[in-house]
């Protein structure tokens, strides 16, 4: 009995070693610091702006990212290349139902869900929530002692954003809205 004992304890000794060498620690996304850009394509043009995160962490085990979520604030989507009615006018039409329906769906949300890679530099696959449709991308991501960098390009039409999509209507011609859109992320923790 004694020896069942402490060879029980001595297991138990075992798998507390194994479970303090993971050790992982969530670093809050400081979202004021922080800088989400976005560019979407059309023929003959482009536009872009920005978008706040509402929250988000990186999850690290020591200096090795291994995951993360986050919410955008759908809500503040913003155009930097246009200024007075036009600028109001695709900052409008952006927020409707043709594009992301803000009021319906004011969030969108990015979960990690693996990340292979080392020394900062990793290529990250995640869930990618929007307008309540989930679709898994993958992207580079690049992480530095109090910072990351990501670019992302998103399929709207994954999301059932399919306004002037010349996948779905070839007779567009020079109105089509290209379906994949970049979105570029500055993070500070």
């Amino acid at each position: 009995m004694k020896n069942r004992n402490s060879k029980i304890a001595m297991l138990f000794i075992l798998a507390l070693s194994f479970m303090s060498f993971t050790v992982l620690e969530d670093k809050k996304v400081d979202v004021s610091s922080s800088k989400v850009t976005w560019k979407g394509y059309k023929v003959g043009g482009e536009h872009e702006g920005t978008i706040k995160l509402k929250e988000g962490s990186l999850t690290f085990n020591g200096e090795a990212l291994e995951g993360g979520s986050f919410t955008i604030d759908m809500t503040s989507i913003n155009t930097t290349d246009l200024s007075g009615d036009y600028k109001a006018k695709l900052d409008g039409h952006l927020k409707s139902d043709d594009f992301f329906g803000v009021e319906e769906y004011p969030t969108a949300s990015l979960t990690i869900t693996s990340v292979s890679g080392k020394n900062g530099k990793y290529t990250v696959k995640g869930d990618i929530t929007i307008k309540g449709i989930t679709e898994t991308i993958s992207f580079p991501m690049t992480v530095t002692e109090n910072s990351a960098t990501a670019n992302l390009k998103i399929d709207r039409t994954k999301h059932k954003i399919t306004y002037k999509s010349p996948s779905l209507l070839e007779t567009l011609k020079d109105k089509a809205i290209y379906d994949e859109f970049d979105i570029n992320v500055e993070l500070k923790f």
